[in-house]
C-alpha cells in the first residue's frame, strides 16, 4: 500500500521528466499534461476534497499572474531600451574598457549577463551577450559556453526577483534572500571557468589562464559583494542594482590598473566603436527605474481578493513589472521612434504566453499537491510522503543538486523553486532545520543548473546559427557546474552540521 502510495506521489513528476526527455513536446505542454495527470491521481486516489482543488487552481492563477506582470514589464522595457540603442551602447562601453579580450569577454559575459539576467530573465541573457561575443572574435560554440557560465549565480535573483517571490510563493521566505546571497559566493568561480575555456585552445595555456586569473577573482568578488549591499533593500534589487554597482566598480578598478593582465591578449584587431547616445541616456532609465522601484518597495502594500465559496486571495501590488511599464512608457515616446510602444507591447506579450501557461500549470500542480492532505481517504498529503524520503543527514547536500536537476531540465529556476520548493519545506520542518537556509540551498544549485540547461542552450545556440552542438556545449559546462554545486553542498553540510 505504502508502495503504490510512493509510486502515485511520484507519478507527476517522473511524467514530467519523461515528457521532456523523450518526447518534442513544449514546456507549456509538457506542464499542462502534468498538471492534468496530477488532478486525476488526486481526485480518483487521494479524493482531494473539491473546495480545495478550486482553491488551488484559484491560488495558481495568482501566481502565474504575478509572474505574467513581471516577465511582461520586464520584456517590454528591454525592447524599449534594445531599441533606443541603450543595451547597445553599455555592451560598447564595456568593450572599450580594455583591450585585453579576456577582459572584455568578462565584462560581457559576467557583468552584463548579471544585469540582463536581473532585468528580464528567461533567455534573454544569452540571447543578447552572445552575439557580441563572436563580435570580438570567439568563436560560436565558445561564445555560447561562456555566455552559460555566466548566466548562473544572478539567476537566483533573475527577472527581478522572480525566483524567490513567485518560485516559493506560499512559503515561509523570510531570511533565503539572506541566505542565497552567502551561497552565492561559490559563483566567484565562474569567471574563472571562462577564462579556463578561453585558454584552453591557446598554445600558451598556462600563462594565458594565470595572467588574468587575478582579474577574473576580482570580478566574480565585485559581484558577490555588490550583491550582499544591496540584499537589503529587496531581492528585486540583487541582480538589477547589484549588478550596476557592480559595474561600476569593476570599470574604476580597471581605470585604476587594479588586476589588470600584464599582458594584454587580443584575438584580432577590432577597433572599438563609439557610444551612439550619450552616457546621460544610457543611465537615466536604470536611474528611474531604481528610484521607482524603491518608492514602489516602501509604499505600496497589497489587496484581498474575495471570492464566493469563502477564499481570500492577497495580491502585492507592488510587482516590478508594473514599475518597469511605467518606467518605459516615457523614453518610449521621448526617445524612441513611432510605433516602438506598440511594437514593444506585442513583443513582450508573445515572449510572456509560455511562461505564463508553465508557471500556471506547475503552481497549480504543486498547490494541488500541498492541499492532497484534506482528502477523504484519510491519506498523508503529497508532500508528506516525498519528504520522508529525503535523508536529514544528507538534506543540505543534495539540495543544491535538486535545484540544478530543475533548472538544467526546465531552463527556469522559477520552475525548478515550485517543483521542489515545497517538497524542501517539508523536509525542513520535519527535521527540524532551517526552512530558509535549505531553500537558499536549492536555489543557489539551481542557478548553477541554469548554466547547463538544456533550453538555454538551445536558444543561444539558435541566435548564432548554430545546429548539433548541444552536446559539446554541455561537455564543457557540465564540469564547472558539479565543482561549484559540491561546494554548495559542502558549505551546507557545514552549516547544518
Amino acid at each position: 500500500m505504502f508502495n503504490l502510495l510512493l509510486v502515485f506521489a511520484l507519478a507527476p513528476f517522473v511524467l514530467f521528466m519523461v515528457l521532456l526527455l523523450f518526447r518534442r513536446l513544449t514546456l507549456s505542454q509538457i506542464s499542462i499534461v502534468a498538471l492534468v495527470v496530477t488532478a486525476a491521481i488526486q481526485q480518483f486516489y487521494w479524493k482531494i476534497i473539491p473546495l480545495s482543488m478550486l482553491n488551488s487552481a484559484t491560488k495558481g492563477f495568482f501566481v502565474a499572474l504575478d509572474i505574467f506582470l513581471i516577465v511582461l514589464g520586464a520584456v517590454f522595457f528591454l525592447e524599449i531600451m534594445k531599441d533606443i540603442k541603450v543595451i547597445e551602447n553599455i555592451s560598447r562601453y564595456l568593450e572599450s574598457v580594455s583591450k585585453d579580450y579576456r577582459v572584455q569577454v568578462i565584462l560581457l559575459a559576467w557583468f552584463l549577463i548579471n544585469f540582463l539576467e536581473g532585468m528580464a530573465g528567461f533567455g534573454t541573457p544569452g540571447a543578447v551577450v552572445a552575439p557580441v561575443l563572436v563580435g570580438i572574435g570567439l568563436s560560436p560554440v565558445t561564445a555560447v559556453i561562456v555566455s552559460l557560465l555566466g548566466n548562473s549565480s544572478a539567476g537566483a535573483f533573475g527577472a527581478v526577483g522572480t525566483p524567490i517571490r513567485v518560485g516559493f510563493a506560499g512559503l515561509n521566505v523570510g531570511n533565503v534572500s539572506w541566505f542565497t546571497v552567502l551561497f552565492n559566493g561559490v559563483g566567484i568561480l565562474m569567471p574563472v571557468f571562462m577564462i579556463y575555456i578561453l585558454a584552453k585552445n591557446q598554445k600558451n595555456r598556462k600563462e594565458h589562464f594565470l595572467e588574468v586569473l587575478p582579474f577574473a577573482l576580482w570580478s566574480g568578488f565585485l559581484f558577490w559583494i555588490s550583491s550582499i549591499a544591496v540584499v537589503g533593500l529587496g531581492q528585486e534589487f540583487v541582480s538589477v542594482i547589484g549588478s550596476l554597482l557592480a559595474i561600476v566598480m569593476v570599470v574604476i578598478s580597471l581605470k585604476m590598473g587594479l588586476f589588470v593582465p600584464r599582458v594584454s591578449r587580443s584575438l584580432f584587431f577590432r577597433a572599438s566603436k563609439e557610444m551612439s547616445v550619450p552616457l546621460y541616456k544610457v543611465i537615466l532609465p536604470y536611474l528611474v527605474v531604481f528610484v521607482l522601484l524603491v518608492i514602489g518597495k516602501l509604499t505600496l502594500g497589497s489587496v484581498s481578493f474575495s471570492f464566493p465559496w469563502g477564499y481570500v486571495q492577497s495580491f502585492n501590488l507592488f510587482n516590478p513589472g508594473l514599475i518597469f511599464i511605467f518606467a518605459g512608457i516615457p523614453f518610449a515616446f521621448v526617445w524612441g521612434r513611432k510605433g516602438l510602444l506598440q511594437m514593444s507591447v506585442k513583443k513582450a506579450i508573445k515572449r510572456t504566453i509560455d511562461p505564463f501557461l508553465v508557471i500556471l500549470s506547475m503552481s497549480t500542480m504543486i498547490q494541488i499537491m500541498v492541499s492532497s492532505g484534506n482528502n477523504f481517504s484519510n491519506l498523508p498529503s503529497v508532500l508528506s510522503v516525498l519528504a520522508e524520503y529525503l535523508n536529514k543527514a544528507t538534506l543540505p547536500l543534495v539540495a543544491p543538486f535538486i535545484g540544478a536537476f530543475g533548472s538544467f531540465l526546465t531552463g527556469s529556476i522559477t520552475v525548478s523553486n515550485i517543483l521542489f520548493g515545497n517538497i524542501l519545506a517539508k523536509a525542513s520542518t520535519l527535521y527540524g532545520m532551517s526552512v530558509s537556509a535549505v531553500l537558499a540551498l536549492e536555489i543557489s544549485g539551481a542557478a548553477i543548473g541554469n548554466s547547463m540547461a538544456i533550453a538555454d542552450i538551445m536558444a543561444a545556440e539558435a541566435v548564432l546559427g548554430l545546429k548539433n552542438k548541444t552536446r559539446d556545449v554541455l561537455r564543457e559546462v557540465i564540469v564547472p557546474c558539479l565543482v561549484c554545486l559540491g561546494i554548495i553542498g559542502t558549505i551546507g553540510l557545514f552549516v547544518f552540521r
